[in-house]
């Protein structure tokens, strides 16, 4: 057997860390939000590492047990995301990160943020976010959006939003930075709940989470 030489075995070593680091890069974080009408699981995106990180940070930290979906829209979509004792935030806010491909199709997680008024460049909030039940368009729907809002969709996310349905007047608007991959009944049925008033669409009954990172 041929001796391995200090050169090849710094080549053997330097292989070896990268397909490990190649593999961690693309390894999905999943996060399951246990909820009192049932769990919904979510994959957060490689490609919006803030706040993918920020999230599981705040999901460790216990910051979203027992916090509730405070504002529920029938038909748009359901937001939680401050904490148990009611504060809205941790007191930053998150660079945007938009990604073309990440649409508000049904069962998008993002990331709420303040108005372009006080925050012209779109940081989401530190806490708060947001999945999306969302509607299914028509053709004409989609070109109203398109010339109101500026977007320009293609074909195939054009097929997504008349199929599946979504909020595409937020794309490009709002960070996407996770997908929900089970659970959609769940959504339905929180979307579903009776609320309050329609300024602050505030479900009657609370409806409370707790975050788990699968690891």
């Amino acid at each position: 057997m041929k001796k391995i030489t200090g050169l090849m075995l710094i080549a053997l070593i330097s292989f070896s860390l990268s397909s490990c680091s190649q593999k961690n890069a693309n390894d999905e974080t999943i996060a399951i939000i246990h909820t009192d009408m049932g769990d919904m699981k979510v994959k957060l995106y490689n490609e919006t590492p803030a706040h993918r990180d920020n999230f599981v940070k705040l999901v460790k930290e216990g910051w979203y047990d027992g916090s509730p979906f405070h504002r529920v829209i029938e038909g748009f979509m359901i937001q939680g995301g401050q904490s148990a004792e009611g504060e809205e935030g941790p007191g930053y806010r998150v660079d945007a990160e938009f990604v073309p491909g990440f649409i508000h199709k049904k069962g998008a997680l993002a990331a709420a943020r303040q108005s372009d008024q006080v925050n012209p460049e779109k940081k989401s909030s530190g806490s708060q976010f947001y999945i999306v039940q969302g509607r299914t368009f028509t053709d004409q729907e989609l070109d109203y959006v398109e010339k109101k809002w500026g977007q320009e969709f293609t074909e195939k996310q054009r097929e997504i939003y008349k199929t599946q349905g979504g909020a595409p007047h937020l794309d490009g608007e709002y960070t996407v930075f996770g997908q929900l991959i089970e659970g959609y009944d769940v959504l339905d049925k929180i979307a579903a709940v009776e609320t309050n008033n329609k300024m602050e669409n505030k479900p009657v009954q609370d409806i409370k989470m707790t975050i788990e990172i699968v690891e």
